[in-house]
């Protein structure tokens, strides 16, 4: 395993990482996510993402369960959640003072710990001040029920703001951003917040680095058995899935699949290798509702290596994406 600064902080994560959206909401029962989670631990992984909206908050409940089971020695592991979608009323949902701080103490409670290593804005709200969010997590960071706060999906120019109030305020900064980021989404990590790396030493725990599984090429002939498509709680998923966009993306993965098939590997260990050569990503968080599917993704380490400068090219004549770099006026 590779470890990775938490952006300009001395937190050192696994650089592959282990989500739970995917593992503990669709078919996976306590023993499972416990035995899954010790395979990802022996294998060097190191942080677990959770959120209180996972499962309706089922999801933090059985990471606590398995956590409690294998008794880890609390200092090896950092545990993540977020804030922003508790509940239906309209005091449970939102980044206002009293939500994060009482989705903080909930997210204490299912997980059965006494404090959260990482407590993420899981998207911006509009209709509360960012100071106030930004007061909201300082709270609980001098208080040490969490000890790194950070954004997620959050526009650049908010990003900035949080950091500029925190700065202007003596209260604790936003140290990381947890964005989508693949072969198919890179505007956001690859472009508009660049000048956040430099400027702010934010770090990167990025999401779906298989597209929802476009990139793994299990779908090209439609979907599998047992595959989290195939669930019948999901179908809504399923026919989001398949609109033209997605259709479109799957011929591209195809085209994909024969790189990695040159380079003797599967398409979705290529494609989270992909995500790691990005020095701005401290940590890739993989979904896996298996053993097979969780080994095979933790195997992409062994593929950095083959991805140079050709392989590279070859990708990017496929993927024809790469955002275009900020435009020189005085050039024309």
């Amino acid at each position: 395993m590779e470890y990775r600064n938490l952006g300009g902080s001395g937190l050192f994560v696994s650089s592959l990482s282990f989500g739970t959206w995917v593992t503990f909401k669709t078919q996976v029962d306590l023993p499972l996510s416990a035995h899954m989670m010790a395979r990802a631990y022996e294998r060097g992984v190191n942080f677990f993402d959770n959120a209180e909206t996972y499962a309706d908050g089922d999801s933090e409940v059985i990471m606590g369960k398995s956590l409690k089971e294998l008794n880890w020695d609390r200092s090896t592991y950092i545990v993540s959640s977020k804030v922003f979608w508790g509940g239906k009323q309209p005091t449970q949902m939102g980044l206002s003072r009293k939500h994060v701080i009482e989705a903080c103490h909930q997210s204490l409670k299912r997980f059965g710990l006494d404090y959260i290593d990482l407590f993420y804005c899981h998207r911006p709200d509009r209709d509360t001040p960012i100071l106030e969010t930004v007061r909201a997590m300082d709270i609980l960071v001098r208080q040490g029920k969490i000890l790194y706060w950070g954004t997620s999906e959050w526009e650049a120019h908010q990003i900035v703001e949080a950091q500029e109030l925190a700065k202007a305020n003596y209260l604790t900064p936003p140290t990381v951003e947890q964005p989508q980021y693949n072969l198919f989404e890179r505007q956001k990590v690859e472009k508009d917040y660049s000048s956040l790396y430099s400027k702010y030493n934010m770090g990167l725990t990025t999401w779906s680095p298989l597209s929802s599984g476009i990139l793994t090429g299990k779908y090209k002939n439609g979907v599998p058995e047992n595959s989290r498509l195939s669930l019948e709680h999901l179908a809504w998923l399923k026919d989001h899935f398949f609109n033209q966009e997605r259709k479109n993306k799957l011929e591209i993965a195809h085209q994909l699949e024969n790189i990695s098939t040159e380079l003797g590997t599967s398409l979705a260990k290529l494609s989270i290798a992909w995500c790691l050569k990005n020095q701005n990503v401290s940590s890739v968080i993989l979904g896996a509702s298996n053993m097979k599917q969780l080994d095979e993704n933790l195997d992409a380490l062994d593929i950095i290596p083959l991805i140079d400068s050709s392989v590279l090219e070859k990708i990017e004549n496929v993927m024809g994406n790469k955002p275009s770099s900020d435009v020189n006026f005085k050039a024309f």
